[in-house]
């Protein structure tokens, strides 16, 4: 999804950030590392990822010649994660220095919180299910199409019933769903062979 196509309202911090730094593409890059099937960011490691570019964007524009181990050190001493309180002072002086304004850089860090709202709230991003996931909601399509059919069979039987045209006692409509494998000869519920998500054909 692209910016422009977002839902009229406040823009989010992060959208506000990504323009303040210019890091086109960056939207882009933190949804398809959030949404795809394989090897899936989490919220947290994105959020420490785009601080970093941050970061690194500020470093940039104050001339500061850095490399990718070095951002990720300063980084986690701003943060706090690393370090003592002497190495992280001698971190904010080092930067101070080079006119960086760390103050107002610290502040403009993002929780992983921000990055959610940015990914489902204002670029409607949302994660991929899984294949149990999808054969549930099938499964579900089709239990609620078997009730159906149990329904309206008992609606016609009591009309026809009741209009004299069929004798019949009490009774109990069943419905089942079967499906044969013509690979392996083999017969299953429906709502068991999407349970397993395979036939015995995977056996021999």
């Amino acid at each position: 999804m692209t910016d422009h196509l977002a839902a009229p309202g406040p823009d989010p911090k992060v959208l506000r950030l990504i323009r303040k730094y210019e890091l086109e593409g960056l939207g882009d890059e933190l949804e398809a590392q959030w949404t795809r099937p394989d090897d899936r960011s989490s919220l947290r490691g994105l959020a420490d990822s785009f601080n970093e570019r941050l970061l690194r964007a500020a470093l940039d524009d104050a001339g500061v010649d850095t490399i990718t181990d070095d951002v990720s050190r300063l980084y986690a001493l701003l943060d706090g994660d690393e370090g003592s309180r002497g190495e992280r002072t001698a971190a904010r002086r080092r930067l101070e220095r080079a006119d960086v304004d760390v103050e107002t850089l610290q502040d403009e860090f993002v929780s992983y919180g921000a990055i959610r709202s940015y990914l489902t709230g204002y670029r409607d991003a949302s994660l991929p299910e899984s294949e149990a996931d999808v054969r549930e909601t099938e499964s579900r399509t089709i239990e609620g199409l078997r009730q159906r059919t149990i329904a309206v069979t008992e609606s016609k039987l009591a009309r026809l019933r009741d209009g004299g045209h069929l004798q019949l006692g009490s009774h109990r409509v069943l419905a089942d769903v079967q499906v044969l494998c013509e690979e392996c000869g083999r017969q299953y519920d429906v709502a068991r062979l999407l349970e397993t998500g395979t036939c015995d054909c995977e056996d021999s």
